[in-house]
C-alpha cells in the first residue's frame, strides 16, 4: 500500500515519489568535501602535511585546555603525520627513519595508530611500558601525567612526593 499525501497545489504524489525527491536534494552536498577525520562539510580547509580536507577550527581550541576538540590541530600535533610535516623531514611519514629515531617507541606507536590519522601505520612498533621509577605504576605517555627528571620517569603522584 502506497501512502497518498496532498501537496499545497491540490495534486497528489505517493511516497515512493516523495523519497526521490527528498534523496535528490542532497545531491549538491554529495559533491562537497568532508572533514576526513569528523566528517563535517562547513568551514574545511586542506592539511599542509597530505593534503586532506580537514575541519579549519583551530580557532575554537583554548590555549592550555589541552582539549581535544580541533580536527585540524589533532592531527597537526598528534600524529605522525603531523609532526613529520613541522619537522620538515622528507619523504613519507610511515619510512622516516629520523621521526623513528625521535620519538619515543610508545609515543610512535600511539602517534601512528590514534583515531587522528587518515592512515593509520598498519604495523607499529612493540614497546615495554613505561613505569614510574618510584612506584613501578604502569605510565600511558600519550594520556596519563608524568614527569621525567635525571632521576627518572615520574607519575603524577610520585613527582609531587619529591
Amino acid at each position: 500500500m502506497v501512502a497518498r499525501t496532498r501537496t499545497r497545489a491540490g495534486t497528489r504524489t505517493g511516497a515512493r515519489q516523495e523519497a526521490t525527491r527528498a534523496k535528490a536534494k542532497p545531491a549538491a552536498t554529495k559533491d562537497k568535501p568532508r572533514c576526513g577525520l569528523c566528517g563535517k562539510r562547513r568551514k574545511l580547509t586542506r592539511t599542509e602535511c597530505c593534503g586532506q580536507w580537514i575541519c579549519d577550527d583551530e580557532d575554537s581550541y583554548v590555549l592550555f585546555s589541552y582539549a581535544h576538540n580541533s580536527c585540524s590541530r589533532n592531527h597537526r600535533r598528534y600524529t605522525l603525520c603531523g609532526f613529520h610535516s613541522v619537522e620538515a623531514h622528507t619523504g613519507s611519514w610511515q619510512d622516516c627513519k629520523t621521526c623513528r629515531r625521535d620519538i619515543e617507541p610508545e609515543l610512535y606507536a600511539y602517534f601512528a595508530t590514534n583515531d587522528y590519522n587518515f592512515e593509520k601505520l598498519a604495523n607499529p612498533p612493540a614497546y615495554e611500558p613505561t613505569r614510574c621509577t618510584r612506584c613501578n605504576k604502569v605510565i600511558k605517555l600519550a594520556s596519563d601525567g608524568y614527569t621525567i627528571s635525571k632521576d627518572g620517569t615520574f607519575c603524577v603522584n610520585c613527582y609531587s612526593l619529591a
